[in-house]
């Protein structure tokens, strides 16, 4: 093989994305499908073949030295209903805290050698306490599942040898950042049962996860074996988190969209750090509580419906909640919901009208000081988007949701077709909102 001094490897050379050519229907098998597409997948990069450097292509988002105007990200996203499939790669490293916004051009290629040097150490340092837990167990009865372990052997056995072509000029550089690594993590240890526990859940979930995605199809399969790394390695270093089913859901956005080993585990750890607390169920318990008392509000009848029969727990609401709302919208809508949601927009333009609130009552006071000024009661930022839109599918289905007289048919409700409300009718709405 001949050496060409690159560290990352060559881009995909006929990755199958949603929606290309010889794929099902946003990424998926079409029904009835009796042949795999035409197009050949392959298991992602540890490092992306995407160059840090490269420009969000929204008009106003970046400046000439490559730095990200946050708020118009959010905003663009947000008014626009999402970004395309094209654009989505770029953004997603910017809007879920891979690199900083403020970071420039010229900044990024070196903190993606950090984090692709600090993930390796990472991952190496369970690996070596846990060497059996480095390859997942197959039974034998899964034949594609087999065939995805040799295709992701394939992928290490590339980057091994794309190591031995680095310049010497790099490899310094990685030394150096591997040692810095070292000393952050040398005195991280494990809790060996609790994560062997994780690591058992984790590899019940992988197997079972997206396989009917094209991304996962043919060679693709062995990216079920680079999410299993990227669940372990987040369990490992985030005990007070580790595993909770539904993460594998989550994760596998990220690794579809970014394609990347490293680029999604740092999306990924982002992300986890505002929602790790849904997978607890405290945390669940209080999304609910405040599910239940916005429905109250917009529909008193359907809630008071819900209470009487002993249905206002929302269970139903769970899954929706917690990844937000994947399983129930196409899986293309899904992912610019997924968008809109994480853009936290309304969320931040609530905190700007409250702090533009707290002024003008300061300067009231100033300028009335002898009268008594009534203290207007504070935003409530923890009612985000995603309960508005829980509210708005159940609101749409309010009919069916009152024939519903106990959980068991409520259950077999949110199973049926009838609770998949089309994301033009969110965007729609949108569109029409006041900023």
């Amino acid at each position: 093989m001949a050496c060409t001094g690159q560290t990352a490897l060559p881009s995909p050379r006929s990755a199958c994305k949603p929606g290309s050519e010889g794929s099902g229907r946003d990424g998926r098998r079409p029904n009835g499908a009796l042949e795999r597409p035409v197009r050949e997948c392959r298991v992602a990069p540890v490092s992306c073949g995407a160059s840090p450097c490269e420009n969000i292509p929204l008009p106003g988002v970046m400046d000439s030295e490559g730095r990200v105007d946050e708020s118009r990200l959010r905003l663009h996203i947000f008014k626009n209903g999402g970004v395309s499939p094209a654009e989505r790669g770029p953004v997603w490293r910017f809007l879920f805290g891979m690199y900083p916004c403020s970071s420039t051009a010229l900044e990024r290629p070196l903190l993606l050698q950090q984090m692709t040097v600090r993930y390796q150490v990472m991952k190496r340092k369970w690996q070596q306490v846990l060497p059996g837990s480095i390859r997942l167990r197959l039974n034998g009865t899964d034949a594609e599942l087999v065939a995805a372990v040799k295709y992701f052997e394939q992928r290490q056995e590339w980057e091994r040898e794309q190591q031995k072509c680095q310049t010497e000029e790099v490899k310094e550089t990685m030394s150096f950042l591997e040692l810095q690594a070292q000393v952050l993590f040398e005195r991280m240890t494990f809790d060996l049962e609790e994560l062997q526990e994780a690591i058992r859940i984790i590899d019940k979930d992988v197997p079972r996860t997206d396989r009917d995605l094209a991304y996962y199809m043919n060679e693709g399969l062995g990216n079920l074996l680079v999410l299993r790394d990227i669940l372990i390695t987040y369990a490992a270093f985030h005990p007070e988190v580790s595993y909770a089913q539904g993460m594998n859901d989550l994760c596998s956005r990220f690794l579809e969209v970014l394609d990347s080993e490293v680029d999604t585990y740092w999306s990924f750890s982002c992300y986890m750090e505002k929602f790790s607390k849904d997978f607890r169920a405290d945390g669940l318990h209080r999304k609910i509580e405040l599910e239940a008392a916005l429905l109250k509000e917009l529909d008193p009848q359907l809630h008071a419906h819900l209470v009487t029969e002993n249905m206002d727990r929302l269970t139903f609401c769970h899954r929706w909640l917690l990844l937000g709302f994947q399983r129930e919208f196409e899986h293309s809508d899904a992912l610019r919901l997924f968008e809109i949601l994480s853009c936290d927009h309304l969320e931040l333009i609530s905190q700007q009208v409250d702090r533009a609130r707290y002024q003008e009552r300061l300067a009231c006071k100033h300028s009335l000081e002898d009268e008594p000024v009534t203290e207007p009661q504070a935003i409530n930022t923890e009612f985000t988007f995603e309960l508005f839109i829980c509210a708005t599918i159940l609101l749409e289905n309010r009919d069916a949701l009152l024939s519903c007289r106990n959980e068991v048919q409520l259950i077999q409700f949110t199973n049926r077709s009838a609770v998949a409300l089309y994301l033009y009718y969110l965007t729609y709405y949108i569109r029409f909102i006041e900023f």
